[in-house]
């Protein structure tokens, strides 16, 4: 849509910084993860529920089709989420899907919608990336606020598209083009 009104990435007072986690991370990681069970209820499965799924998870992050960035909240210094970039395919596609988590007790604060403004930059900017696409259960209205307010776009709806907590979900297509985005 040519008349679109671009999203412009968090600025230098943002409330947030991202970085890409680290092993020295894991404890505070796994930690969060269990205090935010609730949170996630049915919507995700965390990757990284021990130590060695965290060193997996890392390990995963050291190829140039997966970029893992954890949301550290400026004044604390604490993890308010995750935001992963998996799946990168180059070519004529410049392509990736989306996925991130809020942590127990920084969801509903903003923080995460100022680490994806800053992840967006990341992905359209240094990794050249032309689209991502988030793939959202229908009733996950907060992750749904989060990509709208991002700039993101509905696309379509996929049957029984991800399997999470060993149950095949419904989720909507949410997209954003490069174009649609400008630091």
């Amino acid at each position: 849509n040519p008349g679109r009104k671009a999203v412009k990435p968090a600025t230098l007072e943002s409330p947030v910084v991202i970085r890409p986690p680290t092993a020295d991370d894991g404890p505070e990681f796994l930690s969060a993860v269990r205090r935010s069970r609730a949170l996630h209820g049915s919507w995700i499965t965390p990757r990284a529920k021990t130590r060695k799924e965290f060193a997996d998870y890392l390990k995963r992050a050291s190829t140039d089709r997966h970029y893992r960035f954890l949301v550290i909240q400026r004044d604390s210094g604490g993890i308010a989420g995750v935001i992963n970039i998996n799946d990168v395919i180059r070519g004529n596609f410049q392509s990736a899907s989306l996925g991130y988590y809020a942590f127990a007790p920084y969801a509903g604060r903003g923080l995460m919608r100022a680490g994806l403004l800053l992840v967006l930059k990341q992905a359209f900017q240094k990794l050249k990336l032309h689209r991502l696409e988030a793939n959202i259960q229908p009733d996950n209205r907060a992750s749904i606020a989060l990509v709208k307010k991002c700039g993101f776009v509905r696309e379509g709806f996929s049957r029984r598209l991800i399997k999470v907590r060993g149950r095949w979900q419904d989720h909507e297509r949410w997209a954003i083009l490069s174009e649609h985005f400008h630091a």
